[in-house]
């Protein structure tokens, strides 16, 4: 929850007229980075994805340094998060496929947690972001279900985008239980962020 304090703050900056990134370091909205661990196993349906799109599987970025977090990041993380969710309907795999676990991109107006992912990794990256600092995500939600969202990298820390929250918040402001992401110098590699059993994340929700 933001403090009063911190929340006149905001309110003085955008008074101001103040760039975002402007107000940034001094509130407590600043995220940390996530600690990763060591390779692990790539979720089931990433695997069948990367069978029938290789070339999304492959890429190795170049740089890896974390975006700079700006006023123009920070209005496309918002403006991305909230298009995507507003133009996606929930709908399960197996309403969709007849099966569970189908990785793809919501072309159709419809799909679950990872299509919505899927696609906001794509407009942010069309919007100039690395595909180093736009890491696939999977994680349990408070309720123990599987879940995916979108991991972003930036100087201020990792913020996640999500299909059941409109706001964009740091990645330790969620509640979630974190298992693994995408590596950050392989689109087809995958990495630890905690222990935790295998996890189906392909639920309407």
């Amino acid at each position: 929850m933001i403090s009063s304090k911190v929340a006149r703050k905001l309110r003085l900056c955008v008074v101001a007229g103040l760039a975002i990134s402007g107000c940034w370091a001094t509130s407590a909205l600043a995220a940390s980075p996530m600690v990763t661990g060591g390779p692990t196993s790539q979720p089931i349906g990433h695997y069948d994805f990367c069978k029938v799109n290789p070339g999304e599987c492959s890429i190795r970025p170049a740089n890896l340094d974390p975006a700079p977090m700006t006023g123009s990041l920070w209005r496309k993380l918002i403006g991305v998060n909230d298009r995507v969710n507003a133009a996606v309907k929930p709908k399960s795999d197996y309403d969709i496929y007849g099966k569970d676990e189908v990785w793809a991109y919501p072309d159709k107006g419809v799909g679950d947690c990872e299509d919505y992912v899927l696609e906001k990794r794509r407009e942010l990256n069309r919007l100039g972001v690395s595909f180093a600092d736009l890491l696939i995500t999977v994680l349990r939600k408070p309720d123990g279900e599987g879940h995916a969202v979108l991991t972003v990298r930036t100087t201020k820390g990792d913020y996640i985008l999500d299909n059941l929250n409109s706001k964009v918040l740091s990645w330790d402001q969620t509640g979630y239980r974190f298992l693994k992401r995408q590596a950050i110098d392989n689109t087809g590699r995958w990495v630890s962020i905690r222990a935790g059993q295998q996890v189906l994340v392909g639920a309407v929700k």
